[in-house]
């Protein structure tokens, strides 16, 4: 390849590493062409999945500012999440599962340099309509439970003069 060809390889990927909230490292030896093809379809939505040259990629990383802590050796490409980290992470670990041959060998999110295990960590979380909707639950829950003390003592002042009202009108029958 040509010197010309690798700066431009090295400014698209480092603008991709700039651009990109997050990018996960793997190793794709013994994986197909359509299984490959199976893989940027599902992550579609969220990343774009590319094959990448690891010295161009180091390079690229280290341009932009990006610190990764993975290995570079082997075959690699790399998913630059612009979307949900949590969805493209879940997407590669559920491909990862059916498909043993593809390997993540670790990633940064928001420059922060991220492990494997960290990644699969990632993967484990609930999306984030989940989190959102269960936030907003808690928020309800004490809402309510505060709506709730706020109006006890009023209740319990009206029980009392009820009670009151009863006993009297129980003690003038009587007399």
């Amino acid at each position: 390849m040509a010197r010309p060809d690798k700066a431009a390889a090295v400014a698209e990927l480092t603008d991709q590493f700039r651009e990109s909230n997050a990018a996960v490292l793997t190793e794709y030896r013994g994986l197909t062409v359509a299984q490959l093809k199976q893989l940027r379809r599902s992550l579609s939505g969220n990343a774009t999945y590319a094959v990448v040259k690891n010295t161009l990629t180091a390079i690229a990383a280290k341009e932009a500012g990006v610190e990764i802590d993975a290995d570079f050796k082997g075959p690699s490409a790399i998913a630059f999440v612009t979307g949900d980290p949590v969805e493209a992470a879940k997407g590669l670990r559920d491909f990862a599962k059916a498909n043993p041959a593809l390997v993540i060998k670790g990633g940064v999110l928001d420059g922060r340099s991220l492990t494997a295990a960290e990644i699969t960590k990632l993967a484990d979380l609930e999306s984030r309509e989940v989190l959102l909707a269960k936030l907003a639950g808690a928020f309800k829950a004490s809402l309510y439970q505060a709506a709730y003390l706020f109006t006890a003592p009023t209740a319990q002042a009206a029980r009392t003069i009820d009670a009151l009202r009863l006993k009297q009108e129980s003690e003038s029958v009587a007399a």
